[in-house]
């Protein structure tokens, strides 16, 4: 027991575990068969170079480095907790920049570096129920986040057909090699800089209710019941 948890503050051991993350990543996807729903939306932004907010929630953030334009910059909000760090090196492998910070710890040095990103035209990632949850629930830091900046939600989700969900607070969907799969995504959701409160809230449930549809029509296309909001 001690020489596990050694290994697992030890900054060599982690790295390689982000490696060998990465590395699964890559033989999930080169592995499976893959379908793009709604791309052309995306496909629009990235063709005018305009950035937007990508929004997914927590449970598959497994394989949302493919359904991103590697060609384009984009900054993920990731916590400072340890599992975010994991994330982040995880991810760096794919040439995909994090910014630390949550709506609880952090906020404010990360909502001034994902506001100075996006001005300067590149996008941002947020999953909206990160980093502790609840499971499917959206926070009020990406309505803010898109307030601010003038630019636009699009939501985005996965599924395949083989797969295991953890027993994790988001229901963690672990993709397994040689799979049919399928990438979904909403359209823009534009929230008004002079939204007041009432709007804000309704624009917060329009991107809660755009993810979870987007994830339910992924789970429908691949066989598997939809995951429940928490």
């Amino acid at each position: 027991m001690k020489l596990i948890k050694s290994l697992t503050k030890s900054n060599g051991f982690r790295s390689f575990l982000c490696w060998v993350g990465a590395q699964y990543i890559r033989l999930v996807y080169l592995t499976g068969t893959w379908q793009v729903i709604n791309g052309d939306t995306p496909q629009q932004f990235w063709d005018e170079d305009k950035p937007f907010i990508l929004a997914f929630w927590h449970g598959r953030i497994l394989l949302m480095p493919y359904c991103w334009n590697r060609k384009k910059s984009i900054h993920m909000l990731i916590s400072q907790h340890r599992d975010g760090q994991l994330i982040a090196k995880t991810v760096g492998h794919f040439g995909i920049q994090t910014v630390e910070g949550s709506t609880s710890k952090g906020g404010v040095q990360a909502l001034r570096t994902m506001l100075k990103a996006l001005k300067g035209g590149e996008s941002i990632g947020i999953t909206p129920d990160g980093p502790r949850g609840p499971r499917m629930r959206a926070s009020n830091g990406i309505v803010s986040v898109a307030k601010m900046s003038g630019v636009p939600v699009l939501t985005c989700a996965f599924g395949t057909t083989k797969r295991k969900h953890l027993r994790s607070w988001d229901r963690f969907c672990l993709a397994l090699p040689f799979s049919k799969g399928v990438f979904v995504w909403g359209d823009p959701i534009h929230v008004p800089k002079k939204a007041d409160a009432d709007e804000l809230l309704a624009y917060q449930q329009q991107i809660e209710d755009s993810l979870t549809t987007v994830q339910n029509t992924c789970d429908e296309l691949t066989g598997h019941p939809p995951v429940e909001a928490a």
